[in-house]
């Protein structure tokens, strides 16, 4: 008897949609890396990109628990000296909401080659309305 490996040529992708509305932000993002790692497929291995395509909309409208909103904090900086920009989560959600989801399934996945294929699978828009209708996406009900 010999041990099935899979090989990045036979894997089949699906796409899924999942309603980022009244969802909490961590949660969500646990959920969706899962997906994006291919961990819900009985052939998974854990050095191949097995994971499906998702597709989040709403991300607008996204919740978060506590005081996360005025407390946690963006850092970006410019390379230059004193180039340090912060922004909060309240600064953050009102900028580009599709940031903030990505960055929350962005940590949750490999840091390396392999997580950087993983998150171009990731697709987010902040309403309800995105351009992926031809892929023919199934939607996906993440409950917690």
């Amino acid at each position: 008897m010999k041990t099935y490996m899979a090989s990045a040529a036979n894997v089949q992708r699906k796409w899924y949609v999942v309603d980022a509305e009244g969802q909490t932000l961590g949660r969500l993002a646990s959920a969706v890396a899962q997906i994006l790692k291919g961990k819900n497929k009985p052939e998974y291995t854990p050095f191949l990109d097995l994971g499906d395509n998702v597709i989040i909309i709403n991300a607008a409208k996204i919740k978060v628990t506590g005081k996360k909103l005025d407390q946690k904090v963006y850092f970006s900086h410019s390379k230059y000296a004193g180039g340090t920009t912060e922004l909060t989560l309240r600064e953050m959600l009102a900028k580009d909401p599709c940031e903030v989801v990505r960055i929350a399934v962005k940590g949750m996945l490999p840091h390396g080659p392999l997580g950087r294929d993983m998150i171009q699978k990731l697709h987010v828009y902040e309403g309800a309305e995105h351009n992926n209708q031809a892929q023919k996406p199934e939607v996906l009900e993440i409950k917690f």
